[in-house]
This record gives structure tokens, sequence and C-alpha cells, in this order.
């Protein structure tokens, strides 16, 4: 199985994941923004983008590099990765489901105020106007999309360690 947690920037997708990983026997955590990091150390590099998921392989190399470490591992894969852009999502969840990959999904959202105070007292990366540009692209996607794709945690008055508990709540079960 895997635990997709989506959101924006500032959600906290990435903390969350790391306090959930024990609460869900027999798990480990996938970042699948290394697979872009590995695409982004191509050299002579891949075509300009600002951002290594709007190249054509990083998707599908997601979905195989998941598969692979779920065959060799078993047990469940929490992913904490955003993914704002529907048919992306429809790729990965298609590819995955294609393997017989369990997915649970779900959206870490806070509101707009909320987030936008998160990205910018960050002590660990600053503020960063590359997570701030993702905020309007993330309030469409969840209007259109995204929230109806997954299962909503509102993280706005929780902490991760809630975020968590609640999430390994609902896959334990």
């Amino acid at each position: 199985m895997i635990v997709w947690l989506n959101g924006t920037h500032g959600a906290g997708k990435t903390t969350t994941a790391s306090l959930l990983q024990p609460l869900i026997p027999d798990s480990r955590v996938f970042d699948a923004e290394k697979v872009g990091e590995t695409l982004m150390d191509i050299t002579p590099g891949l075509p300009e983008t600002d951002n290594f998921q709007h190249w054509p392989p990083w998707r599908p190399l997601v979905v195989e590099t998941a598969r692979r470490i779920l065959d060799y591992t078993g047990g469940t894969l929490v992913m904490p990765m955003t993914v704002l852009v529907e048919q992306y999502w429809r790729e990965i969840s298609t590819g995955l489901a294609d393997h017989g990959i369990q997915v649970r999904h779900f959206v870490l959202h806070a509101d707009q105020d909320t987030l936008r105070g998160r990205i910018e007292r960050d002590t660990l990366l600053g503020p960063s106007l590359f997570r701030l540009k993702h905020l309007e692209p993330y309030a469409e996607a969840a209007r259109t999309w995204l929230h109806d794709e997954a299962e909503v945690v509102d993280t706005t008055d929780l902490t991760p360690g809630q975020a968590a508990l609640q999430i390994a709540d609902a896959v334990n079960r």
C-alpha cells in the first residue's frame, strides 16, 4: 500500500510523514522528490522547466520506483509529495493501480494565511518564493479536483503529530 501525503508547501507533508511512519506497521518513507532530483542531475540537463514534474519521465519513474521498492520490501510506503496537476495525478495513480498497488491519498490542507505564515517562518528552509508561488495553484486544484480525489486532513489547527495520528487511525482501521 501507499499512503500518499499531498498538499502544497507549508501543509506539513514532510514532517507528518516522518511522524506517521512509526505509526504504520512495516512502513517506510519514500520522497518522490528524489526522483526529480535525479532527473535534475542529468548532464547536459533536460529541457528547461520550473518544475521537474513537467518532465514526462518523472511520473512513470515514480510509479516504477515505488513498485520496485514495494516488491522488494512489502509493507507500506508513506510518500509525501505535492501533485497539483490533475493529469499527473491520474498518470501516477493509474500506474500504481495497474500494478495492483492500493493508494490511500490524503491531502494535508490549511488555509492560505496559515500556509503563507508557515512558509515565511520556516526556520529550516527559510522563506521561499518558490514555495509561496504554489499557494494559488494549490487553491485552484483544491477547488477543482484535488479535494474530491483524497481524504482531506485540515492541518490549520493541528500539529504534525496530531495529523499523523489522524492519518494512522484512518489507515490502520
